[in-house]
């Protein structure tokens, strides 16, 4: 399951290992064998989990991979 949270400022990326400050945002990937992985957003970006889509003329970024 993945969650987008905000960041307290003292979460670590474990792809990058760079702090990721107050109020970021991150992604919480719950993995298949019990362990949770925190990806800051470059991070998840790169590796497709999030993207930036045009609505409304605005750049949004989004954590949903598709369009319902």
């Amino acid at each position: 399951m993945r969650r987008g949270c905000i960041s307290l400022g003292d979460i670590q990326c474990d792809e990058c290992h760079h702090t990721i400050p107050y109020p970021e945002r991150y992604l919480i990937i719950d993995e298949a064998e019990g362990t949770t992985l925190h990806l800051c957003i470059n991070c998840s970006i790169n590796k497709g989990y999030a993207r930036y889509v045009e609505e409304k003329g605005q750049r949004i970024l989004t954590l949903f991979t598709e369009k319902p």
